[in-house]
């Protein structure tokens, strides 16, 4: 029997939050992946006078305030407004789903804020479909999901190119911006958008491929490895178990400067030269806990059939370096919707067991309780 779930089909946002088992879900999408310390401190002060003072970071490089409520949402959104955090309306909002590279050097910071002004013309788009600023020296957001990308190519040069497909078409940083934004159009003019859902991947794998001015020609730049925890040239990396920390943890962070946001769920603290010492960071590549991956779970998620996170913290030390294991409260798989070399997946009577696939796909066994599962380790 197939397991359910509901697909949304679009993503929370600060506007139009999203009702979860602790509450909305209220999802910010910090400009250019950066938040100044004044907005780092700002967000974590909200979540706290707000919500639950839980904050998420997404793997889209967004921060999730939790546990807001119908009553405390209007003077949430005063709060974000008063930091510049807050678009014209929901529809501006949900357009401007950019997602730029930590790393970013002045001239992709440029890029990436003209991108942003660009796609206020741009068509309407469905809820998950987004765009990636990526033109470091080489590639590293390749394996996070984004619909339209810039990126480098192989000689250097700057490319515009859809998910999936292995050529970019080349383009300048002047106009990169209005090709983006006509390579939106050319997605829907070519039915991509079908009940107001559709993927760039899906289109090219289709075998539909845009022409003319926006056929990819180039060959992209090979991509770097996902960074780990630690000292970059930028500051320093730290994740957080689950991507989840506390309002507390954002303001201590704050404190040493600005802030940019990642998709692997971690936040860079710019100018550090030295890891900071405190709890609930994770500071080193070898952590257990990098080794799991858990959605929110039952009851913070209204579709979880199982609480997942504290199992997941005791299966981590079990996992050996080099593998993954996910534990996802449903078979939706929101927090890792590719595959792991191990995936657990809630069901009504415990959990089902998959290898080497997604959450989507059939178990090789089934119902396991907990203690069944802690005793079949390691992973």
């Amino acid at each position: 029997m197939a397991r359910a779930f509901a697909v949304m089909g679009w993503c929370p946002g600060a506007l139009r939050p999203m009702l979860s088992g602790d509450g909305l879900v209220v999802r910010v999408r910090p400009r250019g992946g950066r938040l100044t310390a004044t907005q780092g401190a700002g967000i974590a002060a909200a979540a706290a006078a707000h919500g639950n003072g839980l904050i998420d970071l997404s793997s889209r490089g967004n921060v999730q305030l939790r546990g807001v409520s119908a009553a405390t949402h209007g003077p949430l959104i005063d709060d974000l407004r008063a930091l510049d955090l807050i678009d014209a309306d929901a529809q501006a909002e949900a357009r401007r789903n950019v997602l730029v590279t930590p790393f970013a050097d002045a001239a992709t910071d440029d890029l990436a804020a003209s991108l942003g002004q660009a796609l206020t013309h741009a068509p309407d788009l469905p809820g998950k479909f987004g765009f990636a600023v990526d033109s470091g020296t080489a590639p590293v957001l390749r394996d996070i999901a984004a619909d339209i990308r810039l990126e480098r190519a192989a000689d250097g040069g700057l490319i515009l190119r859809c998910d999936g497909a292995d050529l970019g078409a080349r383009v300048t940083a002047q106009e990169a911006p209005a090709r983006a934004v006509a390579l939106a159009q050319w997605f829907v003019d070519a039915g991509g958008v079908t009940d107001g859902r559709g993927r760039m991947a899906a289109m090219v794998r289709r075998g539909v491929l845009p022409m003319g001015s926006l056929e990819g020609t180039v060959q992209p730049a090979q991509a770097m490895a996902p960074p780990a925890p630690g000292l970059v040239p930028q500051g320093a990396l730290v994740g957080f178990a689950f991507g989840q920390m506390q309002a507390d943890t954002l303001a201590a962070l704050a404190v040493f400067g600005d802030l940019r946001v990642s998709p692997w769920r971690m936040l860079l603290v710019e100018g550090l030269t030295l890891l900071p010492d405190m709890p609930d960071l994770i500071v080193t590549p070898d952590d257990p806990l990098r080794r799991v991956v858990a959605c929110t779970g039952k009851p913070g998620c209204l579709q979880a059939q199982q609480p997942v996170r504290d199992l997941a913290r005791r299966l981590a030390v079990q996992v050996p370096q080099g593998r993954l294991l996910h534990v996802s409260g449903c078979a939706k798989g929101c927090a890792h919707p590719s595959r792991a070399d191990v995936t657990l997946v809630g069901t009504a009577q415990g959990f089902d067991l998959i290898q080497g696939g997604c959450a989507q796909d059939a178990p090789e066994v089934k119902d396991l309780s907990e203690t069944a599962i802690i005793a079949k380790g390691p992973f």
